[in-house]
């Protein structure tokens, strides 16, 4: 008797910030009929009871306390996910850029992530997700059925960047600064820092537009789903 064909994927995208990697993760996530699983929203909701506690982001030892005794849950949904914070809803909140810049901080440390991971592979142990981060295909799921890695030129992270943070009021320079820096914690982390899995599609998407990029993890995805009914043919 042959065995069912596998109905839901487990597909990871990572990549530096800028990439484009939070977009495209929503939109196949809709064109599949998946949830599309944020795996930064939780670093973020950390980050946010952290700078409420006025916590150290440098210290491991308190945070790894203070997410302990926090309750945060995500609610996935094919729009994206809610993200309940103590059961107050900071979906909106955890976007600001002071929120951005300490979710950075607070994600190095390897107790953490080691956290995280646990609580990301229960939100996806089903499949049918779409879920990016800097670590999905190396550390959360690394036996993921499609893995990707979506990189671009840092010129040009650094201007997308700065064109969706326009109304913050920062300077280019200063928006270009942070991104820089963060590329540097995220590389150069003791865990997990940021690199292409083994067996992941390296996409470059500096000269393609969000059109092109997704319909290549489109095709990159329909050839996983056809090899796997072969093989279970």
């Amino acid at each position: 008797m042959s065995e069912p064909v596998p109905a839901k994927l487990i597909i990871a995208i990572d990549g530096p910030a800028g990439a484009g990697k939070s977009t495209i993760a929503s939109r196949l996530a809709r064109k599949l009929g998946y949830v599309n699983l944020e795996s930064g929203a939780l670093y973020r909701a950390l980050a946010l009871k952290a700078i409420q506690c006025d916590a150290s982001f440098d210290d491991e030892a308190a945070l790894l306390e203070l997410v302990r005794k926090s309750q945060m849950k995500l609610e996935p949904s094919l729009g994206g996910n809610r993200v309940l914070l103590d059961g107050r809803d900071v979906t909106q909140r955890i976007r600001d850029e002071d929120v951005s810049q300490a979710a950075s901080r607070v994600s190095v440390h390897p107790k953490i992530r080691e956290w995280m991971v646990t609580r990301l592979r229960e939100f996806g142990r089903e499949g049918g997700i779409v879920m990016e981060g800097r670590d999905i295909a190396t550390k959360v799921f690394p036996n993921a059925d499609v893995k990707i890695f979506l990189d671009a030129d840092p010129v040009i992270r650094q201007r997308r960047r700065i064109q969706q943070q326009s109304s913050r009021g920062a300077s280019a320079e200063a928006m270009a600064a942070e991104l820089r820096e963060r590329d540097r914690r995220d590389r150069t982390r003791q865990d997990s820092p940021l690199v292409p899995a083994e067996g992941s599609a390296i996409l470059d998407s500096t000269a393609l537009s969000e059109e092109e990029v997704l319909r290549r993890l489109e095709e990159l995805v329909a050839e996983k789903l056809k090899t796997a009914r072969l093989r279970y043919a």
